[in-house]
């Protein structure tokens, strides 16, 4: 069988221009947090997809960043600007609008501001920086800081448009987890996307994507540019197989997409979800539909766990451990387990728990439990989705 992507003529190298046609708060008034549900059109597309794939979403960055930077070069924005492997220049404002990350600089850029400084005093500050015994320094000064920062703080180095977009990554796609079903949306892909904002160095910062997607993309009008990313994720081929999902936060996305997925294809394995955020009142994202999941059978079990709902905080892996003894029984039993979410530390602290959940209820020691979860992998049976 042909590869459904290469069917269509659209690529990463080729993004399809979607439309965005639904783009909601999940979150009630009151949460601490902005995750959006945002659904993407690709009718006519030709692209394909299954449950536990993703999206990779090319982003344009603020206008008004741009402009700031265009502003502090002495540009217009007209300027042409060679970009790496590009066939022909392009205007300065094209670059730095959709072709150019405007966050990331590194040691490089602080180089060559510490050889155009003309003031005394922004050289000297630099060329501090710059000192062997300054690393730890210049990388946390650098953490705090995108390269408008650098070109207001040291306005006396003077960089032309060229000599600028050299120092800059390329803006690269975003990839989201899928939160739908193409058995029940073919010609939809739906995201569960959490908005980023924030401060560092006395400035609103953006994630440039979430932000794209939340508030630069007119729904039904903005070409956003979108391809599919296969993944090896995804639920159980065997559809009597149980599936046992952890997932989160915006980890949740897959899960939806898995319970569509299952309840469209009449799968006979039971489904157990846990989910996890901030406070039930305001974080219970797609509450109504898990709820009318439980009530028609698709969804078997759901153990939910929000942190600040009470004085300790209680997250996803701590309703593992409460649950161990059904959770082995299900697993001994030969259910899939998946985890999606945040890898540095949710998916950490889940893997440790399940391997204590199999040490402590199947007998085994450490090393035997490491063993078991290893022939999971090695059978697809233990899965996961993290960024």
């Amino acid at each position: 069988m042909a590869d459904p992507v290469a069917t269509s003529g659209y690529s990463k190298d080729n993004p399809f221009p979607a439309r965005v046609t639904d783009n909601r708060v999940l979150n009630r008034p009151g949460s601490s947090k902005e995750t959006r549900h945002i659904v993407i059109n690709i009718a006519g597309s030709g692209l394909h997809y299954k449950a536990g794939d993703s999206i990779g979403v090319f982003p344009s960055n603020r206008l008004q960043e741009v402009s700031a930077i265009v502003t502090r070069l002495g540009a217009g924005g007209a300027e042409p600007v060679l970009l790496p492997k590009a066939a022909a220049p392009v205007a300065l404002s094209e670059a730095l609008t959709s072709k150019l990350a405007l966050a990331g600089p590194t040691r490089r850029i602080v180089e060559t501001l510490a050889a155009r400084a003309t003031s005394l005093s922004e050289k000297a500050k630099l060329v501090g920086l710059l000192l062997p015994e300054s690393k730890e320094l210049l990388g946390a000064w650098l953490d705090e800081r995108e390269f408008i920062d650098l070109l207001d703080e040291f306005p006396s180095a003077r960089l032309k448009p060229q000599e600028l977009v050299e120092h800059m990554r390329k803006l690269m796609p975003r990839l989201y987890s899928i939160a739908s079903s193409p058995r029940v949306h073919p010609s939809e892909i739906h995201l569960t996307v959490a908005v980023a904002r924030y401060v560092t160095n006395g400035r609103d910062r953006v994630g440039v994507c979430t932000t794209f997607l939340a508030d630069r993309v007119t729904v039904g009008v903005t070409p956003t540019p979108v391809f599919i990313s296969h993944s090896h994720f995804g639920p159980p081929e065997d559809a009597a197989r149980d599936a046992i999902m952890v997932g989160p936060g915006t980890g949740i996305a897959p899960f939806r997409a898995f319970l569509q997925d299952r309840e469209a294809t009449g799968a006979t394995g039971r489904n157990w979800l846990f989910f996890g955020d901030q406070k039930q009142a305001f974080d219970f994202l797609y509450q109504e539909e898990w709820d009318q999941w439980l009530a028609t059978g698709a969804l078997t079990r759901l153990d939910t766990a929000f942190s600040r709902d009470q004085l300790s905080k209680i997250y996803v892996q701590d309703r593992m451990r409460e649950k161990a003894a059904e959770l082995w029984a299900w697993i001994k039993a030969g259910a899939y387990f998946y985890v999606c979410g945040d890898a540095k530390r949710m998916a950490k602290d889940v893997d440790v728990a399940l391997h204590d959940v199999i040490a402590g209820q199947g007998g085994m020691a450490p090393a035997g439990a490491a063993d078991y979860v290893k022939l999971m992998k090695k059978e697809k049976r233990y899965q996961r989705d993290v960024y």
